[in-house]
C-alpha cells in the first residue's frame, strides 16, 4: 500500500462486496467471503457492520466525539463527560475506542468489525459493545466460532486482551497477511504528515502526543495465532 492508502486517503486498494455489503482489501476479501461461507453452514450470518473506513469517516467521528456530539465512553462502557475532560484526557478517552483518523487499520481496508445477523434480537440496535460477544450475549455463540475457525481463513482479534492501549473489541477482526505489512508500513512520519494535514480536533496537542499515541495505540496490538499468519493453502 502507499501512503495514501495507509492514511485512508485513497481507495485504490479497495473492492465493495455487494452480499454482504462491505469495503474490503482485494487482497481481503476472497478469505473474508470464504469465512463467511464456513461460517454460514454453522448457522451464523456473518456480517460486516465496517470494513474499510477513510480518513474523512474516521475523522468525522474523532471530531463528533471531540465535541461531544458522540458518546465519548470509559473504559467500563461508561459514558464520559466531554466538558469534564481537558485536551489530554479527551484523547485518551476517543482513544480507547476509536482510532486516531490516519491511524486506523480500518484504513487498510484489512480489518472488519463483524457480527451476527441471524442472532440480533428484533428491534434491537447493534452497540458494539464487549457484553454483546460476551457469556449471555447474542453473539456469544459467534465468539466461539471465530476463537476456533477463524485463524484458518487468516484473521484474528489485534484487540482482544486489553493488554494494548485500546479496549477490548472482541468484534474487530483483522487479515494477518495483509495487517502485518501495513502495521510495517505506517510509520511515525507518513502518520504525522496525514495529522498535520488535517483539520483534526486537538491537533498541535495530537502531534505532540504522537509518538506516545504511535506506540501505545497503534503498533502495540495482540499478535496473531499462528494460523491466522498462514491462512490455509486453500486461500492463498
Amino acid at each position: 500500500m502507499n501512503e495514501l492508502e495507509l492514511t485512508g486517503r485513497a481507495r485504490t486498494h479497495i473492492v465493495e462486496l455487494e452480499q454482504p455489503h462491505c469495503l474490503l482489501h482485494y487482497g481481503a476479501a476472497t478469505s473474508f467471503l470464504a469465512m463467511r461461507d464456513a461460517a454460514a453452514r454453522a448457522g451464523i450470518d456473518l456480517v460486516a457492520a465496517s470494513g474499510f473506513r477513510d480518513f474523512d469517516r474516521q475523522l468525522a467521528i474523532w471530531n463528533g466525539k471531540w465535541r461531544g456530539e458522540r458518546a465519548l465512553l470509559d473504559r467500563a462502557g461508561q459514558p464520559l463527560d466531554v466538558a469534564m475532560l481537558d485536551e489530554p484526557a479527551r484523547i485518551d478517552a476517543i482513544l480507547c475506542w476509536s482510532a486516531l483518523p490516519g491511524g486506523s487499520r480500518h484504513h487498510w481496508g484489512t480489518d472488519v468489525d463483524v457480527y451476527d445477523a441471524a442472532s440480533l434480537p428484533a428491534g434491537c440496535r447493534l452497540q458494539l459493545v464487549p457484553a454483546e460477544y460476551g457469556p449471555g450475549g447474542p453473539f456469544e455463540r459467534l465468539t466461539a466460532w471465530l476463537d476456533e475457525h477463524m485463524a484458518g481463513y487468516g484473521f484474528y482479534r489485534p484487540y482482544s486482551t486489553g493488554e494494548c492501549g485500546a479496549g477490548v473489541e472482541p468484534w474487530h477482526l483483522s487479515y494477518w497477511p495483509l495487517a502485518s505489512e501495513a502495521l510495517e508500513s505506517l510509520t511515525l512520519p507518513v502518520l504525522r504528515r496525514a495529522i498535520a494535514e488535517s483539520e483534526i480536533l486537538g491537533r498541535d496537542e495530537v502531534l505532540e502526543r504522537l509518538p506516545e499515541i504511535y506506540t501505545r495505540f497503534i503498533l502495540a496490538v495482540d499478535p496473531p495465532a499462528p494460523r491466522a499468519a498462514r491462512p490455509s493453502a486453500r486461500l492463498a
